[in-house]
């Protein structure tokens, strides 16, 4: 069986401790994620697992034969050929094993029935066949052609030249690497921070399918969920294993840091009570032995610390300027670049207060259609016109580049912040990863995404009540993220934003517009769960449309009757199904809506009832029933929004 492990492994850098005593053990078997605060290490354990970087002290195995791939976070850089070329790269370790073959095949050639060594000689080669065969060599076209499509590459890019790609786009390259390589066990940094909602999603698929061992560093909470039966921690130099997904590791961190927090604020109260002792009476001879005694016991008190990656911060919007209905109206926007048409008679009015996911494969024109929407591009036909007082927060990666490189990173946000969160603002800093030293660090000496983060929370902290919002989430890790999501589903203005990380999508779309190259938008009034099983429900009907009609009663594009009167029957046959069928679910939403009225009585006089109410345990179980329904009746009534929305536009029908 294919493992490896290490133990007692320790290492520091200065007199930090990245880390102590720790211990790993992976194999074929295990699905592992690796969790931390940022610069807690994982990176580094990573590579020490990956044999690439020795620890100061501790032991590593492998067992003999097993194969492990490493993905770097960043940095891959490859020239000098094309997509396919490099891809095929993956395969050489294959071809040495073949070339070892063929010298046997030619040993065994020259040898004679009766050699000393012949059996020895036919097992070897025998073992190598099998090896090659096994390892889909001789497949290996159809395989780099699927793994890189599914990773987000064209046909037409396997022979595009990989000098030409993007950074992002070479990454992708190199985890096609890594995967095509077959290895026993994969070690991934961050796969998933250049890849769209499509490539994640396969990437998402090859792991639940992958017969090897993998760990994952991932700041992507849906795509741990769905691939790690394990999460082992870093923090302050030890490893602790958690079993079981993420989402059961984040709340058993929870409880675990809870405790600590109380544990840390019983000790900050104790060591202040020794501490105003102390001072109070240090220089009276009546309290000498006293004063003593508590000095004693202030330097056996073993401090309890409290990461500052693990403080979580709140984060709240300016208020957002006071607006009207009506936040945005297009009509017959077209936008192309030379024959290709990324923007298509997009025709659609955005209420105030909405919140928009813009969702798309690569090129399909969600990041034209933000800078056109912000003002940015104004080289478009049809009219956009924004709302009464609406005022427009847009955020992109090329905002960066407009910070004041002479101004430290506290500085420059502070330029931005209103007087009401300045007294705050280290924490805000904090919650985009800046944190101790780096709030003084000069902006002209930051990262990529360094930069992207503090432009990102600059633009936040300007009050605007339209936030445009192109990746908000690239750069930063779960906890930013959630600071983030928290903000913007309490902020009452509107957004809209494209994010690659589904949680963040899940948690805060309440409608969903569609971009297709070659095809007309479409806007799905409902979640992201709503849009994912609309879609899938359209693509098996082969339904034509999920919009309804938009105000004044215009059909959108893809809502165009067709002039032939045999199909225009059979569409009117196909819109009285889909109509009948929206009845029908709009009649199961009420009827369980009443059935969820009639249990949340229930609940709420059980929880009045003096036998519960001075039972903890039982008010528990009573509270989480109830925050239950409340989940399952906010679903439902924004499924029930979205089919009346839908059912207007059969109104014809009637």
């Amino acid at each position: 069986m294919a493992f490896v492990q290490f133990t007692g492994v320790s290492l520091a850098f200065g007199a930090r401790d990245i880390l102590s005593d720790a211990a790993l053990y992976m194999s074929s078997g295990t699905k592992a994620a690796l969790a931390g605060p940022n610069g807690a290490g994982k990176t580094t354990l990573l590579r020490i697992v990956a044999g690439l970087l020795p620890p100061d002290s501790g032991d590593r195995a492998v067992q003999k034969g097993t194969r492990v791939s490493y993905l770097a976070q960043s940095g891959e850089v490859f020239s000098g050929c094309t997509v396919y070329e490099e891809a095929e790269k993956a395969y050489g370790a294959v071809e040495a094993l073949l070339a070892e073959r063929d010298a046997v095949g030619a040993r065994l050639e020259g040898s004679k029935e009766g050699d000393d060594d012949l059996d020895a000689l036919l097992e070897t080669y025998h073992h190598l066949d099998e090896t090659v065969s096994g390892s889909g060599y001789w497949r290996r076209a159809d395989r780099i052609r699927e793994v890189l499509e599914g990773l987000g590459f064209k046909p037409e890019d396997s022979g595009r030249q990989v000098d030409e790609l993007s950074g992002g786009w070479q990454m992708r390259v190199a985890l096609a690497k890594v995967i095509l390589e077959n290895p026993d066990i994969m070690l991934l940094d961050e796969p998933t921070n250049y890849l769209d909602l499509e490539a994640r999603d396969w990437l998402e698929s090859f792991l639940a399918s992958f017969p090897g061992g993998f760990i994952v560093v991932s700041h992507d909470r849906s795509f741990l969920d769905s691939t790690v039966k394990e999460v082992y921690e870093l923090w302050n130099g030890r490893l602790t294993r958690y079993p079981g997904s993420y989402t059961a590791y984040e709340r058993k961190r929870a409880q675990e840091l809870e405790s600590l927090f109380k544990a840390w604020e019983a000790q900050q109260e104790e060591i202040s009570h020794l501490e105003d002792f102390i001072r109070r009476f240090r220089y009276q001879a009546t309290k000498a032995a006293q004063v003593q005694s508590r000095i004693k016991q202030l330097d056996k008190i073993v401090p309890i610390v409290v990461p500052e990656g693990m403080k979580k911060v709140r984060f709240s919007f300016p208020p957002a300027p006071h607006s009207g209905r009506i936040a945005l109206t297009m009509e017959g926007v077209r936008k192309s670049y030379g024959q290709k048409r990324v923007v298509d008679e997009l025709a659609m009015t955005i209420d105030a207060g909405s919140k928009i996911a813009f969702v798309g494969r690569n090129g399909a024109g969600k990041s034209t259609l933000m800078r056109i929407v912000a003002g940015v591009d104004t080289d478009y036909e049809g009219s956009l016109r924004l709302g009464t007082g609406i005022t427009v927060g847009y955020f992109s990666q090329d905002v960066a580049d407009s910070l004041d490189e002479s101004r430290t990173v506290e500085e420059e946000a502070s330029s931005a912040c209103p007087l009401n969160l300045l007294p705050g603002i280290r924490g805000l800093l904090g919650a985009f990863l800046f944190r101790g030293d780096d709030v003084g660090k000069r902006v002209k000496v930051l990262s990529g995404g360094e930069r992207s983060r503090l432009a990102l929370l600059k633009m936040l902290l300007h009050p605007a009540n339209l936030l445009i919002l192109d990746e908000p989430t690239n750069h930063l890790d779960l906890d930013s993220k959630d600071v983030l999501l928290d903000a913007l589903k309490r902020f009452d203005g509107t957004v809209l934003f494209v994010s690659h990380d589904r949680f963040f999508i899940e948690g805060l779309a309440d409608r969903v517009l569609e971009l297709s190259c070659g095809a007309s938008p479409r806007i799905y009034y409902g979640d992201y769960a709503y849009y994912l099983s609309k879609k899938a429900e359209d693509d098996a009907n082969g339904a034509l449309a999920a919009v309804p009609p938009q105000r004044g009663g215009k059909p959108s594009a893809i809502e165009a009757k067709p002039t032939d009167a045999k199909a225009a029957r059979e569409q009117d046959k196909r819109r009285k199904v889909e109509r009948n069928r929206l009845r029908r679910r709009e009649e199961e939403i009420l009827a369980r809506l009443e059935e969820l009225g009639a249990e949340k009585s229930g609940i709420i006089a059980a929880m009045a009832s003096p036998e519960n109410y001075s039972d903890g345990a039982r008010m528990k179980t009573l509270q989480t029933a109830s925050e239950a329904l409340e989940l399952e009746v906010s679903s439902l009534s924004a499924e029930w929004e979205a089919v009346a929305s839908e059912m207007e536009g059969y109104a014809d029908l009637d």
